[in-house]
C-alpha cells in the first residue's frame, strides 16, 4: 500500500527506513522524500513510526546522546 503517492513510497519502504534507524517523519523524508511534496502522508508516516521501536528515541529516554552512529548502539547496550 502506498503511503506517499507523490513519490510512490510504500508502507513497507517506510518500515524499512524505520528499521534502519529513521525515527521521525523528517528522517523518513531525508531517506526517501516521502512527506516533502503535498504533506498529506505525514500523519500516516507518524502512525507507522509510532508502531515500532526506535533506538534513538530509546537512547534519548535514557538521557544518552542520540547523534552517534546507530552502529554504535550495540556497544552502548553492553556498557549499560
Amino acid at each position: 500500500m502506498y503511503v506517499c503517492s507523490c513519490f510512490g513510497v510504500t508502507e513497507a519502504q517506510v518500515q524499512q527506513h524505520a528499521e534502519n534507524g529513521a525515527c521521525t517523519p523528517r528522517q523518513i523524508a531525508s531517506a526517501c522524500k516521502a512527506g516533502t511534496d503535498c504533506g498529506s502522508c505525514v500523519r500516516r508516516i507518524q502512525a507507522i513510526l509510532g508502531r515500532g521501536a526506535c533506538p534513538r528515541r530509546d537512547l534519548a529516554d535514557q538521557g544518552r546522546p542520540v547523534l552517534s552512529d546507530l552502529g554504535d548502539l550495540e556497544d552502548l547496550g553492553e556498557a549499560a
